[in-house]
């Protein structure tokens, strides 16, 4: 049974930083494509972040580039997160997310991935 667990959330003042981890099991080869998404009140489901088992990588917009940086293990099937200079408006519930389909970009929509952490909130005050 394939699982995927996030870790790392919490409440951070303006800023400050976190990082996420997400821990897969349950497979015993790699994914394609990894990604974090996030949720906030009210809100669709929106994509952070992105990486392909080759490394390429890709961001959701100008907000959160130069800000956040996405990486992985490919040996240990994990993602990280590294979150630099939150802002009040990345506030929200994060989300693993993993594939092991071909894609030849990162794919970006939730509904490109089959399996999902539970969440982790990240929370930033102003």
């Amino acid at each position: 049974q394939v699982q995927l667990v996030e870790s790392g959330g919490g409440l951070v003042q303006a800023g400050g930083s976190l990082r996420l981890s997400c821990a897969t099991s349950g497979r015993t080869f790699s994914w394609n494509a990894m990604a974090w998404f996030r949720q906030a009140p009210g809100k669709e489901r929106e994509f952070v972040a992105g990486i392909k088992w080759n490394g390429a990588r890709a961001y959701s917009s100008d907000s959160v580039k130069g800000r956040f940086t996405i990486s992985r293990d490919n040996a240990k099937n994990t993602v990280a997160l590294q979150m630099n200079s939150l802002k009040p408006e990345d506030t929200a519930v994060y989300y693993c997310a993993a594939d092991s389909s071909t894609y030849m970009v990162v794919p970006q929509t939730p509904r490109d991935y089959e399996y999902w952490g539970q969440g982790t909130q990240v929370t930033v005050s102003p």
